[in-house]
C-alpha cells in the first residue's frame, strides 16, 4: 500500500545517532569510508543548523565497538549522550528511550551503524510506538548491499522513509529565501562541487554590489 506523503517539520523534528562508533566504523562496506563519514558528520551539521534536539548512543563501547567518533561531541556538544552498557536494541534502554521522549518531536530522523540492527531495531520500534521515522540511508552503514537493502525493505514496510542527508536539509528548509548564506556553506563543506555554486552566488553578489 502506498504511504501518504509525510513532510519533515524542523519544529518536530529530532536526530537519533546510534552506534558511530570507531569499531563499527570498520564494518562499512557498502559505501566508501571516507564518503560514509562526510555524510555522518553532514547529517550532525544539519542537525546544529537547524536546531534538532539530538540523542547520541553507543552500545558497549568498552568492547569491540569502540568509543563514540569524537567529531560528533565536536559538532554537538549539548546533545545528551546514552552509553548503553549492552542492550543491541538502543529502545530497549530507558535512559535512551527517555532522552527520546524528552525532545517532545513526533519526526525521529534516524542513521547508525549497522543498518539491519543498529538502525532498524529502534526504527521499528518507534513506529510501534506510534512515531514517524526517517532513516538517513547515506549517514547508515552496513556490511554490503545484500544487508542494507533488506533492512530498508524491513523499514519501509513497516512504514519508515528513507532518505539522504542533503534530501533531509532541504525538506527541512523548505524555501532558500529563509537563508542562502548559512545552508550553502553547510553543503559546500560536504559536497565539494557545491562550492562552484556557492562561489558563482558569490560573484553574482559582488556584481551586483559595485
Amino acid at each position: 500500500m502506498t504511504q501518504p506523503y509525510v513532510r519533515l517539520d524542523k519544529d518536530n523534528a529530532a536526530v537519533l545517532l546510534v552506534d558511530h562508533q570507531a569499531g563499527l566504523l570498520s564494518l562499512v562496506r557498502d559505501m566508501n569510508p571516507d564518503s560514509f563519514r562526510n555524510n555522518v558528520l553532514a547529517l550532525a551539521d544539519l542537525a546544529r543548523y537547524f536546531d534538532l534536539p539530538t540523542v547520541l548512543t553507543t552500545s558497549f563501547e568498552t568492547g569491540p565497538n569502540g568509543p563514540l567518533m569524537s567529531e560528533l561531541k565536536e559538532i554537538l556538544p549539548d546533545a545528551p549522550y546514552i552509553a548503553r552498557p549492552g542492550q543491541i536494541n538502543a529502545w530497549d534502554n530507558e535512559e535512551f528511550l527517555q532522552a527520546v521522549k524528552a525532545t517532545g518531536k513526533q519526526q525521529l530522523i534516524i542513521a547508525g551503524i549497522v543498518t539491519e540492527v543498529c538502525v532498524a531495531f529502534p526504527a521499528l520500534s518507534a513506529l510501534e510506538a506510534g512515531y514517524e521515522v526517517f532513516i538517513v540511508t547515506d549517514a547508515s552503514g552496513t556490511f554490503n548491499e545484500y544487508t542494507r537493502d533488506s533492512a530498508w525493505q524491513r523499514m519501509t514496510a513497516a512504514g519508515a522513509q528513507l532518505m539522504t542527508w542533503f534530501g533531509v536539509a532541504c525538506e527541512l528548509h523548505r524555501d532558500w529565501r529563509n537563508d542562502i548564506e548559512g545552508l550553502g556553506t553547510l553543503f559546500a563543506n560536504h559536497i565539494p562541487d557545491y562550492r562552484n555554486l556557492m562561489n558563482s552566488y558569490a560573484s553574482l553578489q559582488a556584481m551586483k554590489q559595485r
